[in-house]
């Protein structure tokens, strides 16, 4: 893709310099310029958030090498092999969460520090290169926006609401960024503010009285930024991480799109309904701005359909340290129980070794270090091979084209609600087996005799390939299947037998540079419970 003039809004959509539609896909650079203990494998408080993480490496290493680490690590964590990479997968766009304090010196006053500038032109740099449109993301933000560890806020309180000085500060912030950048076609939009006013069942107190002063600072940011830059797109959060549409009962600017996050949700359109209604009534885009930290079926659930929605995503985080999920997994460095080990009282390993440890570690965030996961990919933009559960069928256009029932919606189901299709639960929901595991996946899919269902990916432009389904399922009794590709002529019947578990299904070859396809299952005769589709 190419940097074609800048984004603004159309109605409730995206849209480029030259009027076409630009449906945002992309990643958040998180831990780059804001660091989160969790991304590095450590969970307790004393390294949850940058200042505090700062305090413990010039503990381990001393006040010369912290100041030798930090450098390093901005200048690793991120570089150009990074962007050119996430274009060359099919995204489109990044999101660049930052601190206040890399731009302004801590402390009463505006008095401003250049790093956090040089850093940002650095990376725009990258993503012109690439062809990809930036977002700026004020993550933390003078005083905490929050009142949680994601802001760097010192005593777990949204000051950036209570104290003049930081709204001040957070003002001018934004109007020095518009009018730096009001020029840079790159620059896709500003993220005013990310995640503010935590909800009260967060454990750090109930600040929901102050959500009119967060409606205030958007009236006077963007008040500021237009006195600069009359042109970017303006992106706005609601409270509860970007879950609470309260403050959207009005447009805050005539370019605006309505920011939003999702985690932890079971991945159909009822858990993005609010939003859509919200930006309905103001007739303006969506996007799902920061999602994701979940298994890959999951992500080939939700993104599909948003984009058949037309709703934007991008997820979190780009890289993190020994992970499954995310395109990049850092290498844990030898030793580094040993750093985890201070963490929690431990004895402190000596500052020779905790440099030795922490300078491998800057070797391996660099891209070229990394572990790195394209199956994370293949399941965003459902590209083969990936894997989705059978209750993640096509949800649009919707009945008698992309799924067809014999019963009738239901608001008590678990899933689905929407569909006339009959959802089981195929066993006890147990413990999470992590913090955003919403326990979907233990779903399945009763198909009956005469009901279908389509499940649509994506080829890529790919060459001429034979496709194959690998389909997990449960029968009880006796029955048939017809299995066909939307653009084939090929009619697959498959035969089931009783207490089938798993059967692998030739769909034919895909011609070359098909773009889209859809599988569509019909039953013919048989009672079948549909678990997971693989498609190889």
């Amino acid at each position: 893709m190419a940097i074609e003039g800048f984004l603004h809004t159309k109605g409730k959509k995206i849209v480029n310099g030259r009027g076409e539609e630009i449906l945002l896909t992309g990643w958040g650079l998180g831990n780059w310029l804001l660091q989160e203990g969790y991304m590095w494998k450590a969970y307790g408080e004393r390294f949850d958030r940058p200042s505090r993480i700062e305090k413990v490496v010039e503990e381990l290493t001393g006040r010369d090498f912290a100041e030798y680490f930090w450098k390093e690590y901005r200048e690793n964590y991120i570089r150009r092999e990074d962007i050119l990479a996430m274009a060359e997968l099919g995204y489109n766009s990044v999101r660049i969460p930052f601190s206040y304090r890399l731009f302004m010196e801590d402390g009463p006053g505006i008095h401003w520090k250049e790093e956090g500038f040089v850093l940002l032109d650095r990376c725009l740099s990258w993503c012109e290169e690439a062809g990809m449109y930036a977002f700026l993301d004020l993550h933390g933000a003078p005083g905490g926006q929050t009142g949680s560890n994601i802001d760097d806020s010192v005593d777990n309180v949204p000051r950036l609401f209570i104290d003049k000085d930081c709204r001040d500060k957070a003002c001018a912030l934004w109007r020095k960024l518009a009018g730096r950048y009001r020029e840079r076609e790159v620059v896709g939009g500003y993220d005013i503010l990310n995640e503010p006013i935590a909800p009260a069942d967060a454990g750090n107190g109930d600040y929901d009285y102050l959500i009119p002063e967060l409606e205030h600072f958007y009236e006077a940011v963007t008040a500021e930024i237009r006195k600069e830059d009359t042109v970017h797109m303006l992106s706005f959060e609601g409270a509860h991480w970007a879950a609470d549409v309260r403050i959207f009962h009005k447009k805050y600017d005539d370019n605006m799109v309505l920011h939003f996050h999702r985690y932890a949700e079971m991945p159909d359109r009822a858990c993005l309904e609010p939003f859509i209604e919200a930006a309905d009534k103001l007739d303006v885009p969506l996007w799902m701005g920061e999602t994701g930290e979940n298994i890959n079926p999951w992500y080939a659930a939700l993104y599909p359909l948003a984009s058949a929605l037309g709703i934007g995503y991008n997820l979190w985080p780009w890289k993190k340290m020994d992970c499954t999920n995310s395109p990049c997994s850092i290498k844990v460095p030898e030793g580094y129980e040993e750093i985890l080990g201070y963490l929690e009282k431990g004895p402190h390993p000596g500052f020779e070794r905790a440099q030795q440890i922490l300078e491998a570690y800057l070797q391996n965030i660099r891209y070229e270090n990394c572990e790195l996961h394209p199956e994370v990919t293949a399941h965003v933009f459902r590209r083969p091979p990936f894997t989705v559960q059978a209750v993640d069928f096509d949800a649009v256009p919707g009945e008698g084209i992309s799924w067809k029932g014999n019963g009738n919606p239901d608001d008590d189901k678990l899933y689905r609600k929407d569909t006339a299709m009959e959802i089981r639960d195929m066993h006890e929901a147990k413990e999470k087996k992590f913090a955003f595991d919403c326990g979907w996946e233990r779903l399945g899919l009763v198909l009956k005799p005469d009901e279908y269902v389509c499940y649509s990916f994506t080829c890529g432009n790919c060459a001429e390939r034979e496709l194959k389904l690998r389909l997990s399922c449960r029968t009880e009794e006796e029955g048939q299947l017809q299995i066909s590709l939307k653009s084939g002529s090929q009619v697959t019947t498959a035969l089931f037998h009783k207490d089938t578990i798993d059967t692998i299904i030739s769909l034919g070859t895909i011609p070359a540079k098909t773009s889209k396809e859809t599988i569509k299952i019909y039953s013919l005769n048989a009672k079948i419970l549909l678990i997971q589709l693989h498609i190889i």
